[in-house]
């Protein structure tokens, strides 16, 4: 196995090599310029990781990693439009360096650019990568739908939260992980039990990014502090906090996320107090080592070696405890 940083540079030398300038500018500078903001590369690491825990050469999967990663930020190019964010990964968004026209057409690019990357595998392993993709791409656009009709409904549940962050984040975690498994021509059971690994990941990825949306550093998170409670997000910090709150902070809760002031540092300070005094906070960080818990359990029934098992452990552990 290769070190973490070793796929990093990996990738990023394949992806200088998609984004070289092409016409016309006015299409493709968006694309550049939003793969090369850096970000985790978390998914298509765990691609080119995936690839090698199945006796593979990561080589073979960084196409399917780079279509992956041109994905992700396809939709977040349309998400930061769709939520009017003026910043991501503490750079200007596109459709604010440019403007919403050229960020809608240059995502629309980007989702067709990462199809094309599975052009360059064998019949087979083409129609299983576009098959999953596909699956995964309509399942994201669900979960997004989801997220924003969130925003104007006060009945949501947790398990309906939790099934918006599986479509919209969780399943192409597992994706990008099955993708590798699949350049790798690991077994379907293989493939299907590494896909629920990095689901589980995902689920407990996404509650960890709301954590942080509300309690992170703004110097280290790369993204708005306080953005969630702004858009008025009923995320499971949100959800838990109406759950364990008695009827007065109920009241002022729910009062909160139905007001948006032009200053919104009060409301996002008074909502902090809220989760971390209902036990919310306590809550969400409980449940992202409950998910993470969870994807450890899956790895039981795969037959790889224990040291890969313990690699793909620490990395979970490290996303668990991370801070941007």
């Amino acid at each position: 196995m290769q070190h973490i940083s070793s796929y990093q540079e990996a990738f990023v030398k394949h992806l200088e090599t998609f984004v070289s300038p092409k016409e016309p500018s006015t299409l493709y500078e968006p694309i550049h310029y939003i793969l090369q903001l850096g970000g985790k590369r978390l998914r298509p690491i765990l691609t080119l990781m995936t690839a090698e825990i199945f006796e593979c050469n990561y080589q073979k999967a960084l196409d399917a990693a780079l279509s992956v990663e041109v994905f992700h930020n396809f939709s977040l190019v349309h998400d930061d439009i769709m939520d009017d964010a003026p910043l991501r990964r503490g750079k200007t968004t596109v459709h604010e360096k440019w403007d919403v026209n050229t960020g809608i057409l240059s995502g629309d690019a980007m989702l067709i650019m990462a199809y094309q990357l599975f052009e360059n595998y064998e019949p087979k392993v083409f129609q299983d990568l576009a098959k999953l993709f596909s699956k995964t791409a309509l399942e994201v656009c669900e979960g997004q739908q989801y997220d924003v009709d969130f925003e104007t409904r006060d009945d949501v549940t947790i398990v309906e939260y939790l099934k918006m962050i599986e479509y919209k984040t969780a399943v192409l975690v597992g994706a990008a992980m099955k993708m590798g498994a699949i350049v790798a021509e690991a077994s379907v059971a293989c493939q299907n039990a590494i896909y629920d690994f990095g689901k589980n990941l995902g689920i407990a990825f996404q509650l960890q990014d709301d954590y942080l949306d509300v309690f992170g550093d703004p110097k280290t998170f790369g993204k708005q502090v306080g953005g969630d409670i702004i858009e008025n997000k009923k995320t499971y910090l949100y959800l838990k906090a109406l759950e364990f709150s008695e009827a007065s902070d109920q009241r002022q809760l729910e009062h909160l996320y139905g007001v948006n002031p032009t200053d919104a540092s009060d409301k996002i300070e008074t909502v902090k107090q809220l989760f971390v005094s209902s036990g919310s906070a306590a809550a969400t960080k409980k449940a992202i080592e409950d998910y993470t818990q969870k994807a450890f359990s899956v790895l039981e029934t795969l037959k790889i070696s224990e040291a890969n098992k313990a690699i793909l452990k620490t990395f979970g552990n490290n996303l668990m405890n991370r801070s941007v």
